[in-house]
């Protein structure tokens, strides 16, 4: 049961010394998730944000996270033009923890929100070359993972294998995702730091621009494409616009290739729900990983040749594909917001023939030797509500999100703190 938001409120005085709350309401950014969180307004000014796991996998996820955030140095934070959430302290409630961190104000978008707009896609697009840019070092020295370009196709191979010893992934699928883990140039590019779990959920907007980057539990040294599916499969005017704005911000750094594995690796999310199906012994996310991946299979246009090719982006319906990543583990932890995928709404040729005239990276990758060695976002629960005898006064331009009161707070979560 989600916990009251004056429970949290009150377990935030403990959680950080001198702490005294002026108001208080439950803070949401969707639906049927894993944290309940609490916006807090201090009597010193602060606007800060307490949030709770409700499972394991959510603590994992915020475990997770904490080292990222510590990761990230005040020289590391500079370089970025957006404001990443800063831990203020924690508290223990029950056999888990609450953690506070400073609110960053901004609105959520959808990927074709993102997307609609050139002045912000344009901007999303620089966000996330900025993380990219990032100098590498900072993530060895705080332990976090580092991928090789060869290690990044080894995981792809072990994915592809695992699906398809389940019995149920399309002959077409596995000899389509095959030659694209078989192509070496695909996998000719320089790793860079990655947030790991980039989707439209991540992104928080202040007028037209990136406010803030929420969620760095994936935070790494890998395939820069890991960050860059969602923009590919977004149908906003300005989906290009991201794309050519990353590729300007790089100076040079974006291998030719980049959406090609941006394209496999949002087809491989099918994969990997259908693996969380298997995991799980649910029979009914087994079904529909079947049928999305049947559906992936008709949306290819050259039947001729069932390889990753430019011109044979896969489409499926946005609500299903939304559905699929609200609920759908990476790496063991959970996908908390939804953004669109696996649709041919890009031409790869341009970007191709873009990047190939720029400077690039130094190649790193390298041919396997075998295939078979390696082995939801917040709650909201509206039948809870708690009156809130706390002073909601000073709250000045901060608006109640939808379906939130001044009055009443409802039990609810955010997508990410």
């Amino acid at each position: 049961m989600a916990r009251p938001p004056l429970t949290l409120a009150a377990l935030a005085t403990a959680a950080v010394a001198g702490l005294e709350v002026r108001a208080a309401r439950a803070h949401s950014r969707g639906s049927d998730g894993s944290f309940d969180a609490v916006e807090l307004h201090a009597t010193d000014g602060r606007r800060l944000l307490i949030r709770a796991p409700r499972s394991q996998t959510a603590e994992s996820e915020q475990s997770a996270d904490l080292v990222a955030l510590r990761a990230l140095t005040p020289g590391i934070r500079s370089r970025l033009p957006f404001a990443v959430p800063r831990f203020v302290g924690q508290a223990p409630i029950g056999p888990t923890r609450a953690v506070v961190t400073e609110f960053i104000p901004g609105a959520a978008r959808t990927a074709d929100e993102l997307t609609s707009n050139a002045h912000l896609a344009g901007e999303v697009g620089r966000a996330i070359a900025a993380i990219h840019s990032l100098p590498a070092g900072f993530i060895g020295d705080s332990g976090l993972p580092r991928r090789t370009a060869g290690e990044a196709r080894e995981a792809a191979v072990a994915l592809i294998d695992r699906a398809a010893d389940t019995g149920r992934l399309p002959a077409a699928l596995l000899r389509r995702w095959e030659e694209a883990t078989d192509d070496d140039t695909l996998w000719r590019f320089a790793p860079t730091v990655v947030n790991g779990a980039l989707d439209a959920a991540s992104f928080l907007v202040d007028g037209d621009g990136v406010s803030g980057v929420l969620g760095w539990s994936a935070l790494a040294f890998d395939d820069p494409a890991r960050d860059l599916h969602w923009v590919l499969t977004a149908t906003g005017d300005a989906a290009e616009t991201t794309l050519t704005a990353y590729i300007a911000a790089r100076s040079g750094g974006a291998d030719a290739e980049l959406a090609r594995r941006a394209l496999l690796y949002g087809e491989l999310e099918l994969a990997r729900w259908l693996l969380h199906g298997i995991d799980t012994h649910d029979d009914t996310i087994i079904d529909d990983a079947v049928g999305l991946l049947d559906s992936l299979v008709a949306s290819v246009h050259d039947r001729s040749s069932e390889s990753l090719t430019t011109d044979t982006g896969p489409a499926l319906a946005v609500a299903d594909v939304e559905r699929l990543l609200d609920e759908t583990p990476r790496d063991g932890l959970p996908r908390e917001q939804a953004s669109t995928m696996l649709t041919d709404s890009y031409d790869v040729s341009e970007l191709r023939s873009h990047l190939e005239g720029g400077d690039g990276d130094d190649p790193a990758g390298g041919r396997r030797d075998g295939r078979r060695d390696v082995g939801p976002d917040d709650a909201h629960d509206p039948s809870q509500t708690a009156p809130m005898p706390l002073d909601l006064s000073d709250w000045g331009d901060a608006a109640p999100p939808s379906g939130a009161s001044e009055t009443t707070a409802p039990a609810a979560g955010d997508a990410r703190g």
